[in-house]
């Protein structure tokens, strides 16, 4: 399970070796990198943390803040839906109540959303993710699958199994912890087929602002790749008034209201605090759903009609979402005041990470602190790759600030302690 500490004996890579040396099997399985998961618990194995402490664990982005009775109430409502089967492309109502919002919520231009042909359901925006780069990449091509380094692990496996090959953008604190799109060279964006964006960032939670966004648009149009933009942490932010702009709204403020080139995917996981709902949706260019419905189509991933009827009212309301950011940026500001005066730390404008930097080498940090005081950290050389630059997440931690505000407080008093005792 993941963010358990139980050894792990297997890797992704290992078992896919074995395998592969058995059986008939697409080669690519073999060059899946193990989950950061699994990496943490053969870190932790063996360790005994202090019987008398509680295990808090900050490892996992996983929302523990409570799912809204009225989203749970209306799936519960629609149960009689399992009687059918649902469409791949979702009920109209579910298509329109996403279109309304993506256009209240970045101030699209009117009726520049069709909801019949830019909107497409998924559920949860990991699985779709994925399956984009296994539609829109053509192996038999020398294709380039560009993506921030620290990332979510999904991009890289989606690349490696479409038959791409992953370019890394590292991002760290002379770029300001964001992809440096002038660097990149134009040979590699000739080669370019796709570029994972994430933003607002895991693990960093920097937001990439609208003129960065209009020159990777631009770019995308010259070189005809495809932007796919993880904006799953878009709606977790500090600041009321300066919400983290997105990717349709960059492209429609530069005249581009078709979204060529352009698919965001967001996600009511981490926005409404229903990651077990698995409901999401793609959103942009309208030759892109197209194709990508066709895919899902037989791929057979429809999003059940309960789930879809319980997603309408989600995206209807705000009020939740709201009380949702005032509940992370009070998290915030206790665990930072309590981590400043031993830790570089201090809360990013958008998500419920926390990225500090370590004074020894992350691993041994992450295992010393649960060994010393039963906190779960990961580390962030983990969610990163090595490259000729160096592991841009070496020696630092990501922390989520996922559990509740009492447990939070108490991890970060443990943090500090054992800090001041190394």
């Amino acid at each position: 399970m993941l963010g358990q500490t139980l050894e792990l004996p297997y890797t992704f890579a290992s078992v896919s070796h074995c395998l592969l040396s058995l059986l008939s099997m697409n080669p690519d399985l073999a060059r899946l990198q193990p989950y950061p998961f699994q990496r943490m618990a053969r870190l932790h194995a063996g360790v005994t943390p202090p019987a008398g402490m509680e295990t808090i664990r900050l490892s996992i982005g996983e929302p523990r803040h409570p799912t809204p009775g009225f989203i749970s109430e209306a799936l519960i409502e629609h149960l009689h839906g399992l009687s059918v089967y649902p469409s791949t492309r979702g009920s109209d109502t579910l298509r329109d109540a996403i279109a309304a919002w993506l256009s209240r919520r970045f101030g699209l231009p009117a009726a520049s959303l069709d909801a019949q042909r830019h909107i497409l359901p998924v559920n949860g925006t990991r699985e779709a993710l994925f399956a984009v780069a296994q539609c829109l990449v053509d192996r038999s091509a020398e294709a380039l699958v560009l993506m921030p380094n620290p990332f979510y692990q999904i991009y890289e496996g989606a690349a490696l199994l479409a038959g791409a090959e992953p370019y890394f953008l590292n991002t760290h604190a002379g770029n300001g912890y964001l992809p440096d799109i002038g660097a990149v060279p134009e040979s590699v964006w000739r080669r370019c087929q796709l570029i994972y964006l994430c933003s607002p960032g895991n693990p960093t939670g920097q937001v990439v602002g609208l003129p960065v966004l209009q020159e990777l648009i631009e770019l995308a149009l010259r070189h005809e790749f495809v932007i796919v933009s993880d904006e799953c942490y878009s709606e977790i932010y500090q600041d009321e008034n300066q919400p983290p702009p997105g990717l349709l709204a960059a492209a429609a403020a530069m005249g581009n209201d078709a979204y060529r080139q352009c698919l965001v995917f967001h996600s009511l996981s981490k926005r409404s605090n229903a990651p077990g709902l698995r409901s999401g949706f793609v959103a942009g260019d309208a030759r892109l759903i197209e194709a990508f419905l066709l895919y899902r189509t037989y791929h057979g991933c429809a999003m059940p009609p309960a789930t879809q009827d319980a997603s309408v009212r989600a995206w209807q309301d705000e009020r939740h979402v709201v009380e949702n950011r005032r509940l992370y940026r009070e998290k915030f500001a206790a665990v930072t005041d309590i981590l400043a005066p031993v830790l570089d730390v201090q809360a990013p404008p958008a998500s419920f990470y926390l990225w500090p930097r370590t004074p020894i080498d992350d691993q041994d940090f992450s295992r010393r602190l649960y060994q010393q005081q039963n906190v779960i950290v990961l580390p962030g050389s983990y969610l990163s790759r090595d490259t000729p630059a160096g592991n841009p997440g070496s020696n630092q931690v990501r922390m989520a600030l996922v559990a509740p505000l009492d447990e939070c407080v108490e991890a970060a008093w443990r943090i500090r302690t054992f800090v001041e005792q190394l």
